[in-house]
């Protein structure tokens, strides 16, 4: 019975290497680009994510995606959001008792210094000197919805 095996995996094998393309001829056009596109798999399309290189900053505590609480909250819909309202996340008393809504001008004072603008918040980031940076920021933050 094991001699039996043997050869039906043994016949296996054969099939299975033949199936590889393991012949000698060589297909016709330019052999080693056809070889690479043969073994090379295709890759799934890559959306660009249009984040500002500044953003990167942002990634380290907060999602874009909707309910998605890291570190900070998600920045899904922060745009005419109230400061510290979002539900799920355990804000600062001082950002919740803030009063404003996040907009241009509200948003550029935080992303300049949150600890000037909110004593005693937990956002523990310096802010961006660059204005530059901030209304790429800003302009980001508009589009996630």
């Amino acid at each position: 019975m094991q001699g039996y095996m043997k050869a039906g995996f043994a016949g296996l094998l054969v099939l299975g290497l033949a199936g590889c393309g393991g012949s000698n001829q060589q297909p016709s056009g330019n052999a080693s680009t056809a070889a690479a596109e043969a073994t090379t798999p295709t890759a799934p399309a890559v959306v660009a994510d249009a984040a500002p290189a500044a953003f990167g900053q942002c990634r380290a505590c907060h999602s874009i995606q909707p309910g998605m609480t890291l570190v900070g909250p998600s920045l899904a819909g922060v745009y005419g959001r109230k400061a510290g309202s979002l539900a799920g996340f355990a804000y600062s008393d001082g950002l919740k008792g803030l009063g404003v809504s996040w907009d241009e001008a509200s948003l550029d004072k935080w992303l300049t210094d949150p600890a000037k603008m909110v004593p005693g918040t937990k956002m523990g980031f310096a802010g961006y000197a660059d204005a530059a940076q901030r209304k790429a920021v800003i302009d980001y933050l508009k589009t996630l919805k």
